[in-house]
């Protein structure tokens, strides 16, 4: 017995901390000791090594063992460190070459047979490692392709302890020891939903592509069956594939939550996210007791989040979301530390007009109701939404007109107005019109002159827009000017966003 050293990496929220593993053993009395702030499913991955490595036949003789996981500062979570764990005592434990595994790092849980086994996080975990300068990493085989991700990094994908001690033996004996490919998992087929379904609301479908082109969000006020539903989750098939970073950071999120699609296959679609409106804050906005966990707003970054019946979510819920949608991030604070969460989304909010839902004269909600059910959404939340529109039920006649264009038509109008924002923007933070401060469009060479800005003056000196409100709308102008090939809104452009951003507002005052 003696002293041992490898790597674990462990997650806080979406973020991986490269972790050094040590395992001593002495003589004394049989116990053991971890140190360095593990959870309790942490502190348990002895109890799973141990008879693990015995039924592998490498057994653990009773001794006085102690397990130390540096830096000691950073709280340790999860099984994950069972494989590291597991090799680090097999290296004091001379069943394998001490300093063969001083450089790969292990992310695995250990079951009492010797199998590794997956954890949620692999992807961020190997990303963390890589930054820390670790080239090798040794995964569970269900995970292999989901670290092949990270660019840089050797994976060692490995079923059993048993194929782990063959492999560090034949590489201190100089030997190559080809591990077993992981299964090959067939590429999923996606089914798009289609923009030609939607029957009618000629005005929602052209608000939904503003709102994909420049990354706008939505209010959408309207009787049962108007097409709310219907539109938001179309909105994903209107918007450009995820780029490179975009997707990694996308998919690592989904690693976290265990939600990855199977195979650990890169997600390059835009995610759409519908919490159900019992939904509590930790699900939306995320948190947790002990570890934190991203709720459905970091699930929906770079995609949509939708809140169906948004009056029905509570209070607290949707007033939490005004942070995310300012700074595109959850910073969540514990006593310990403070965790910052990715959340940059686009916001579809949908509403009845009333409690029972019903259109028109069959309605049966006095007044004082109809105000208060939608005053549940809170002025300041709703300053934070860009278009709000109020959308008709369909009518027969809806049902006579030729079906409206494809997503893929669409898409690619979309695509060219971020095109031209793109290249509008090059050399600063922004990529999309929804990123810009107000300040940068309301001074220097991007100011509008005053005659085409009117509207928007007007509005404000009658104390019906304020000065948040005045920002989006420029941004909402500026992005239907992308799409109509323009350098820069006119009049009509301002005014177009201006009524886009009213109507349903009049109703949810």
């Amino acid at each position: 017995m003696g002293l041992a050293r490898t790597h674990a990496v462990t997650l806080t929220g979406v973020e991986g901390h490269l972790v050094t593993v040590e395992a001593q053993g002495a003589d004394g009395l049989p116990a053991t000791v971890m140190t360095g702030l593990a959870d309790k499913a942490c502190k348990q991955a002895p109890d799973r090594v141990r008879p693990a490595l015995a039924n592998c036949g490498m057994p653990i003789p009773p001794a006085r063992w102690t397990i130390n996981l540096s830096p000691a500062g950073v709280p340790k979570t999860g099984s994950g460190l069972d494989l590291g764990i597991a090799v680090a005592m097999m290296a004091a434990q001379d069943h394998v070459p001490a300093a063969a595994v001083r450089g790969p790092a292990h992310i695995g849980e250990i079951g009492l047979a010797g199998e590794v086994r997956t954890v949620p996080g692999v992807l961020p975990m190997v990303v963390a490692a890589a930054a820390d300068g670790v080239r090798e990493v040794l995964v569970a085989a269900d995970a292999a392709r989901e670290a092949a991700l990270v660019a840089g990094v050797t994976v060692h994908p490995v079923r059993h302890l048993g194929e782990v001690q063959e492999f560090y033996k034949a590489r201190a004996a100089g030997v190559t020891y080809l591990l077993p490919p992981p299964p090959e998992v067939p590429a999923r087929t996606v089914r798009r939903l289609d923009l030609s379904d939607v029957v009618g609301q000629a005005t929602a479908r052209a608000a939904l592509e503003i709102c994909a082109a420049g990354g706008h969000h939505l209010l959408l006020v309207g009787p049962p069956g108007a097409g709310k539903t219907m539109l938001a989750e179309r909105l994903p098939g209107i918007l450009p594939p995820l780029t490179e970073e975009q997707a990694l950071a996308v998919t690592a999120i989904h690693s976290v939550l265990g939600v990855l699609p199977g195979g650990g296959e890169l997600v390059t679609h835009p995610p759409f996210v519908a919490p159900h409106h019992s939904a509590s804050t930790a699900a939306v906005i995320g948190g947790g007791s002990r570890a934190i966990h991203p709720g459905a707003v970091s699930r929906a970054h770079h995609g949509v989040l939708f809140l169906d019946e948004a009056p029905e979510f509570r209070r607290d819920v949707l007033d939490a979301l005004r942070q995310p949608l300012e700074s595109g991030e959850v910073v969540i604070a514990r006593a310990d530390r403070h965790v910052r969460l990715p959340a940059r989304f686009q916001l579809i909010l949908a509403a009845n007009p009333c409690p029972c839902g019903s259109p028109g004269a069959r309605c049966v909600c006095p007044p004082f109701r109809r105000r208060g059910y939608l005053s549940r959404l809170s002025g300041p939340l709703l300053d934070r939404v860009d278009l709000k529109l109020s959308v008709s039920a369909v009518t027969r006649a809806d049902l006579t007109l030729p079906r409206g264009e494809p997503s893929e038509v669409v898409a690619t109008r979309v695509l060219e107005a971020r095109e031209r924002q793109r290249e509008r923007w090059t050399g600063t933070p922004y990529l999309l019109n929804s990123q810009v401060p107000g300040a940068v469009l309301r001074r220097g060479p991007w100011q509008l002159p005053a005659a085409d800005r009117q509207p928007l003056d007007r509005a404000m000196d009658r104390g019906t827009l304020t000065l948040r409100g005045m920002d989006r709308a420029l941004r909402v102008a500026w992005t239907i000017a992308d799409l109509q090939a323009l350098d820069r809104p006119r009049r009509a452009q301002v005014q177009l966003a201006l009524d886009l951003r009213t109507p349903a507002e009049a109703k949810v005052a």
